[in-house]
């Protein structure tokens, strides 16, 4: 190893990612010990120690005490603590309870290729679902994934797990979600929208573009998230990186 161009302990924390995302380690998993890892690297205790205390910032592994270091794997507390951030007025958070309302292959437009690193024109899937919070819809959810990531994927499938979408592309395709990019903007309900979320037409709406990446930021997942605002909002709780 040895890049002038960055820290060594970031050449390290990538050649870490890159086991991982080899599906060499499954979900649940513990990864090599630190000093399987410097001999392999070839680098000392304190470098990789720095790499993995990133991983773990970043919520990839999870240290515990005694046993070792290992894959995070996708519970839907998980979810609820670092990738869903709609919450009710007063901060409560809840597991929302998702409904499919359609499966469908397509093709993915310009946009979406862009935003998923595919060729326009190339086969993706496209799920509506709707969310109920306190037995209520409160969010409208559009997710495009790739076919080719995640091949022969059926309706049954998604519809039918047992946990979060995030842990069905981790336990089902070994592919997990380190990051998301989110992009808000206020927008107004149109007739389909305002009948799936019971409300009125033209009610206003915070629209969330959302871009999931796995590891060597490659693109995973758009989704467009319509959420009704009068009793839930967005709040989502910056932390700055390690120095």
């Amino acid at each position: 190893m040895g890049d002038a161009g960055q820290p060594l302990y970031k050449e390290v924390k990538l050649a870490i990612t890159r086991i991982l995302s080899s599906g060499e380690i499954q979900a649940g998993d513990a990864i090599p010990t630190e000093k399987q890892l410097c001999e392999m690297f070839g680098t000392s205790i304190g470098t990789v120690r720095r790499a993995i205390d990133e991983l773990v910032a970043e919520h990839v592994l999870v240290r515990q005490q005694g046993r070792g270091t290992y894959l995070i794997p996708y519970s839907p507390e998980r979810m609820l603590n670092f990738f869903f951030h709609i919450v009710r007025r007063d901060g409560h958070r809840e597991i929302p309870i998702v409904q499919t309302l359609s499966f469908q292959t397509g093709t993915a437009d310009s946009e979406t290729a862009a935003d998923l690193s595919i060729r326009p024109d190339d086969t993706i899937y496209r799920v509506f679902n709707v969310m109920l919070m306190a037995g209520e819809p409160a969010v409208l959810d559009e997710i495009r994934i790739s076919e080719a990531m995640f091949p022969g994927l059926t309706e049954a499938e998604f519809v039918s797990r047992n946990a979060t979408i995030y842990d069905l592309y981790q336990s089902r395709f070994g592919i997990n979600v380190i990051r998301t990019l989110d992009r808000l903007r206020a927008v107004s309900a149109d007739a389909k929208t305002a009948k799936r979320l019971n409300i009125a037409l033209g009610t206003p709406l915070l629209e969330i573009i959302r871009v999931a990446v796995t590891f060597d930021e490659r693109p995973v997942e758009w989704r467009r998230t319509l959420l009704n605002t009068e009793t839930y909002e967005y709040r989502n709780l910056l932390k700055s990186e390690l120095p």
